[in-house]
């Protein structure tokens, strides 16, 4: 049985950013055939977005080449606006909710706590798709990731953590991780945080997070996960902050697009396998 962390009717897709948005839409059109057979309506929400009137109506504009029947394009700067009950009503009847880049702590700032977020894990819960790409990403699980250096973060305090919206438990997940050699962001929080699974994002990759803890790669690039559950021993307990640490077994798998891999099982499963678990957990 799947445990609570993946309880939910919907599906979460996670993207590590810069998908292409103009050409073959490969990642967006996997996530709009996710929707509901009833319901093709988008919401896309550019909170995180420090320019939303850019990034907007290119959403808009790959969701309706795709065949949306109607793109509704949020802003949402500010929490008033994501207090508002028409937010939240254009948030309930679409059948996919999309979360742009930008900053993730923009995104939970504006929206921690709102009638517009209970909206979208509503629609989650009652089967919607919900899709982010880079911080919006980033923000989907109980605790995110929101800063922390590229360069040489395994050290003790390098990483920065906080409450994220929620949407999924168990997971910790960074984006523009191979591009912005984020190896070392996701083995300190393993240090740390031995009971969360990292999960990496290349560039133009995304990751589906199925109802029942199943994890699929989506997309030409690459998807790394990072098991620090049967970590021997670290010593970032004893260190000082900003110093060096220590880890031993630390399990670094690579996904790529029709892989997957069982959270619960802690199991890599190549195309036959994914797709035989997932046409028997449906």
């Amino acid at each position: 049985m799947a445990s609570g962390r993946f309880s939910v009717a919907g599906h979460l897709v996670a993207i590590g950013g810069a998908e292409d948005r103009t050409s073959d839409l490969e990642i967006l059109d996997k996530v709009f055939r996710m929707a509901p057979d009833d319901n093709q309506e988008v919401a896309v929400i550019a909170t995180a977005s420090s320019i939303p009137d850019e990034v907007l109506p290119e959403y808009e504009a790959a969701f309706s080449r795709l065949g949306a029947h109607r793109v509704h394009a949020l802003s949402l700067g500010d929490r008033g606006q994501a207090a508002d009950p028409d937010t939240a009503r254009l948030i309930a009847q679409s059948g996919i909710i999309f979360f742009t880049g930008g900053d993730q702590l923009r995104l939970t700032n504006v929206l921690g706590g709102s009638p517009a977020l209970a909206a979208v894990r509503q629609r989650l819960e009652e089967g919607a798709v919900v899709a982010g790409t880079s911080a919006g990403a980033a923000a989907m699980p109980s605790t995110m990731i929101y800063n922390g250096a590229a360069a040489d973060a395994l050290r003790k305090g390098a990483v920065n953590m906080t409450f994220g919206l929620g949407l999924v438990d168990g997971l910790i997940i960074d984006s523009h991780f191979l591009e912005r050699g984020r190896f070392t962001r996701l083995m300190e929080v393993g240090a740390s945080n031995p009971e969360h699974l990292g999960v990496g994002l290349g560039e133009d990759a995304a990751v589906i997070i199925h109802p029942h803890g199943i994890l699929e790669a989506i997309g030409p690039g690459h998807v790394i996960l990072i098991d620090s559950r049967d970590l021997a021993r670290s010593n970032i307990a004893e260190l000082a902050m900003g110093e060096p640490v220590a880890v031993e077994q630390m399990i670094l798998h690579a996904m790529v697009d029709g892989h997957g891999y069982d959270v619960d099982a802690r199991r890599y499963l190549v195309p036959d396998e994914l797709g035989a678990m997932l046409a028997e957990r449906r």
